[in-house]
């Protein structure tokens, strides 16, 4: 199936929905997912959201051991090519890595994929993760339209069971404090906020939990099984309303705008005023 024989006009879970479909953005209107949600509210970001929507940005290689990790531990996603190189730093390394992205699979090196399958291990070892990832659906696509806003959204969940949304994390520390950094600094508040809004709409879940499952990239790939509290959820729920706000109406001016157009005033850190006081 190509990315243009599926279109999307009736809100509903898509459970066999190819990937590359689903990030083409099949709803003829188009819709806003969790991602793009994050990127609106940034400075500067409706003009960078408009301009990526129509100019994808190509793969990047810190991307691929994630997406290679989740195709291998959920049995769905993009195809992985293994490519025997010690890194990427020859020509025939450089083609061969062109050559999967061109065929739509994930490019790694021979040290890379026993990485992931040390990590696959290291999930299926872990018994709470490992019963997570039982009993449901890998890979699931949503689709559905805002009832304030009147904005058509999107998600798809890693794992989708009766009463979760499981999301695998690839990290350096899975530690409960670099997991609060990791939410903060990549607006994963925002994305469990905005999968559970999708379930609850489309009646998927009757009291949906979102499940973050965290693996260490490094030996011995720790595992730990992670939930936002409350407050930040509550967080992300208002960072969500204000990306629909913007999305509406950008959407109905045709208007993404950038910085502005006028001189801003700006001052210097705090860091660059500071009187440093010296002792002897």
């Amino acid at each position: 199936m190509t990315t243009t024989e599926l279109i999307v006009t009736e809100p509903g879970l898509y459970p066999d929905m190819p990937e590359a479909t689903y990030h083409a953005d099949p709803v003829p209107a188009g819709s806003l997912s969790s991602t793009g949600a994050k990127k609106l509210i940034t400075p500067g970001g409706p003009a960078k959201y408009d301009y990526e929507r129509r100019n994808p940005p190509p793969s990047k290689d810190e991307f691929d051991l994630g997406k290679a990790f989740h195709t291998a531990a959920l049995g769905a996603g993009a195809e992985i090519a293994v490519c025997d190189y010690r890194d990427w730093k020859t020509n025939a390394a450089k083609d061969a890595k062109k050559a999967a992205y061109e065929a739509g699979l994930v490019p790694l090196l021979t040290h890379q994929a026993a990485a992931v399958e040390a990590m696959v291990d290291a999930l299926r070892a872990h018994p709470l993760a490992a019963a997570l990832l039982t009993g449901g659906k890998a890979e699931q696509s949503a689709f559905w339209v805002d009832e304030r806003t009147g904005v058509w959204r999107r998600i798809r969940c890693d794992y989708l069971r009766a009463n979760e949304v499981i999301d695998l994390k690839t990290c350096d520390s899975a530690a409960a404090e670099a997991a609060g950094r990791a939410s903060a600094n990549y607006g994963y508040h925002q994305q469990a906020d905005y999968y559970l809004d999708g379930v609850r709409a489309l009646d998927l879940c009757p009291d949906p939990a979102f499940v973050f499952i965290y693996v260490e990239k490094t030996p011995p790939h720790l595992v730990h099984v992670v939930q936002l509290d409350g407050p930040a959820l509550a967080k992300g729920a208002e960072l969500n309303a204000r990306a629909l706000d913007i999305y509406a109406e950008c959407t109905r001016t045709g208007v993404w705008p950038g910085y502005g157009n006028d001189i801003t005033t700006v001052s210097l850190p705090t860091w660059a005023t500071r009187t440093e006081e010296f002792t002897r």
